[in-house]
């Protein structure tokens, strides 16, 4: 399990196994990393208290049986993000703050995704040193700033545009590794091509192309919804679209538009994002709410 600048995702093969959610619209079987997006579009807007029988009712809806939702509550548990709670007489777990916390720095980059760095900005450069005795923080380190949406762009060297300083600063220190690293802002100044310096520090074109996949998988899934789901399939559905995209939007690190190719599919894709929730979300929660105990206000 590894968190991700706010959003802790479990890490889980993807079942690529489409099933029938009632009206044609056909999504990928959920995989793990669904419990985590339910806590963040479901349980945080819900009072951030989940009942542990309407939670394995909910997710079960999403083939996800029994066993597995209480493994990963069990496992989110022990890592400090939910705290046993009954309310209204009913065994749940209410989201701790450390989890209020994470869900809510994450939902600034999954709900409204990272709009284009302004060139004159500059950059964000995270130069580190560790020593072989630290290599496991190394390599978090490395995973860590990969998942900020930092680009490599050398040995020990990464590089984003300059709003992520805080970023940066945030995950060495966490490691404890502020004596060794280097963090720099500034301009390129010469040398190197600029745009092709980046080509060569992020796989844009594999991040575009999970853009194009979300568009070409979701498309019909927007229009079939938007002509009316019943509540079950519009929750499947939101969940679904939410743990689908929420890894883009880490991926991408948001450079500054006149760098990217012309016909980068970022904009198109977040469109249809935001047209998929605000077509499903209400009645996704709505659903939800039915499964919570009536006693306990959401």
């Amino acid at each position: 399990m590894t968190v991700l600048a706010g959003t802790m995702l479990v890490v889980e093969p993807q079942i690529d196994v489409a099933y029938p959610t009632g009206v044609g619209v056909e999504l990928r079987a959920p995989s793990r990393t669904a419990v985590v997006t339910f806590l963040g579009a479901v349980v945080r807007r819900m009072g951030g208290w989940l009942p542990i029988g309407g939670t394995i009712e909910l997710l079960g809806q999403l083939d996800l049986d029994g066993p597995t939702v209480r493994t990963a509550v069990f496992r989110l548990k022990k890592r400090g993000w939910l705290a046993p709670e009954a309310r209204g007489g009913v065994r749940g777990y209410a989201l701790t703050p450390l989890a209020q916390e994470s869900l809510a720095r994450g939902d600034e980059i999954i709900w409204h995704a990272r709009q284009p760095a302004a060139l004159q900005d500059g950059w964000c450069i995270v130069n580190f040193s560790v020593p072989e005795a630290m290599r496991s923080r190394r390599q978090q380190l490395r995973a860590h700033l990969s998942s900020l949406g930092f680009g490599n762009t050398g040995t020990a060297t990464w590089i984003a545009p300059a709003r992520m300083l805080p970023a940066a600063e945030a995950a060495i220190a966490e490691l404890d590794l502020v004596e060794h690293s280097a963090v720099f802002v500034g301009q390129h100044a010469a040398g190197q091509d600029l745009a092709t310096l980046l080509r060569h520090s992020w796989d844009l074109e594999g991040i575009d192309r999970r853009y194009r996949e979300f568009v070409h998988e979701h498309a019909g899934t927007a229009r079939q919804v938007e002509a009316g789901v019943d509540p079950a399939t519009a929750f499947t559905t939101y969940l679904q679209v939410v743990d689908s995209w929420r890894r883009l939007p880490y991926r991408d690190p948001g450079l500054p538009r006149t760098l990217l190719p012309a016909d980068w599919s970022g904009p198109g894709a977040a469109a249809l994002f935001e047209r998929l929730v605000q077509a499903l979300e209400g009645r996704a929660l709505a659903h939800a709410a039915a499964h919570w105990p009536a006693a306990v206000p959401v």
